[in-house]
């Protein structure tokens, strides 16, 4: 319609029926706009928020000084920092490609044709192809539970890896638990324990598990920049280990030859230097939110994994996993699927807000009463 088509369509009408029908148009406008409501994801691990502007501005002022350089050596500032957080010697700590580039060079370092390497299932599904691409064979274990892991070690296993918390579960395997399972395997056998959701722990002490490096030269914790710092752009993590030669020779091995970038060397160290206060409340957050939201979740009638992690492992009892995902789905809800990450039953949901578990209990509400 033309604009002179638009102005003739008001000829014949009083003042009044004129703003009455604009009025009702009005009332559609604001009635679909309200309608319509944008779709949440909630199916990743890594934090929902953009990071600090320190952190931003460092990588900024990085990029325009000395983008043009390598970045050799420059992680030293970066280790120093970690070790004055973690109380340990900077030499026992190595910066890699984020904990899953730490974790695959830790299985081509440690395994061999022929080896075993034993992790929980469902899991990480990054854990299954580190034994395939060292041509190893994968064993897998239906929980955290220390006696199962233990059974399912034979004379071949060169490797153990552990997500704590664990991912998908959201299961904590807490320091004493761990302390006695090292000590029960065979000297042989080198533990890597993945801790990229650590920060997310609120029922132990952050640093229980890394404090096992000290009297433990088998192990190696892996963490992250990607989830609760809200870097996973950046690709950076660090691996811990123990004071001695063969824990340094690993170490040396985990680390890129070429280093990391600057820009992750630098973002990494703001973060470390300015936005620990933002990572502690983001903590504190997440927690009653996971609370919050697992307990909306159990009052519809769901089964919810206990959790110290940023997400919750969910199974309806009446419908399989695919039926639970499409029913978010249709509401606007992604959520991770539980079959990659071996087991179709369940769902994975990651934790947000108030709003986000309003959102997810109306809209499994509306599924189960249509």
């Amino acid at each position: 319609m033309g604009l002179f088509g638009y102005y003739r369509q008001f000829e014949g009408l009083t003042e009044e029926e004129v703003n009455s029908g604009l009025r009702e148009q009005a009332k559609e406008r604001r009635a679909r706009a309200l309608a319509h409501v944008e779709p949440i994801d909630l199916s990743r691990t890594t934090w929902h928020e953009l990071p600090p502007p320190e952190v931003v501005d460092a990588i900024t002022f990085h990029a325009r000084r000395g983008l043009h350089r390598y970045a050799e050596g420059r992680d030293v500032a970066l280790r120093s920092a970690l070790a004055e957080r973690h109380g340990v010697d900077a030499a026992r700590i190595a910066i890699g490609e984020g904990a899953s580039g730490l974790l695959a060079r830790a299985a081509n370092e440690l395994l061999g044709p022929d080896d075993e390497l034993v992790f929980p299932w469902p899991g990480y599904p990054l854990y299954p192809l580190m034994a395939r691409d060292a041509r190893a064979r994968a064993v897998t274990v239906p929980s955290l539970d220390p006696e199962r892991l233990l059974a399912a070690v034979t004379p071949r296993t060169r490797m153990v890896v552990l997500g704590s918390p664990h991912d998908p579960t959201g299961e904590l395997l807490r320091a004493p638990v761990l302390a006695e399972l090292l000590g029960r395997l065979p000297e042989r056998v080198v533990v890597v324990l993945d801790e990229a959701l650590r920060d997310f722990v609120t029922a132990e002490d952050p640093d229980a598990t890394l404090r096992l490096t000290d009297a433990h030269p088998r192990l190696v914790v892996v963490r992250s920049f990607s989830k609760a710092w809200g870097l996973a752009g950046l690709r950076c993590g660090y691996a811990v280990a123990g004071p001695g030669d063969d824990a340094r020779d690993l170490l040396r091995a985990l680390t890129p030859v070429l280093g990391l970038s600057d820009l992750a060397l630098a973002g990494a160290l703001a973060a470390l230097r300015h936005a620990p206060d933002v990572v502690d409340r983001r903590v504190r957050r997440n927690a009653a939110a996971r609370d919050e939201l697992a307990a909306a979740l159990a009052d519809l009638g769901l089964l919810v994994h206990p959790s110290q992690s940023c997400t919750l492992w969910v199974r309806a009892p009446d419908r399989d996993g695919a039926a639970l995902h499409e029913a978010l789905a249709r509401g606007g809800v992604t959520v991770q699927s539980g079959t990659p990450l071996g087991d179709e039953h369940h769902v994975r949901l990651g934790v947000r807000d108030a709003a986000t578990t309003q959102r997810v209990a109306a809209v499994l509400r509306a599924g189960r009463d249509a």
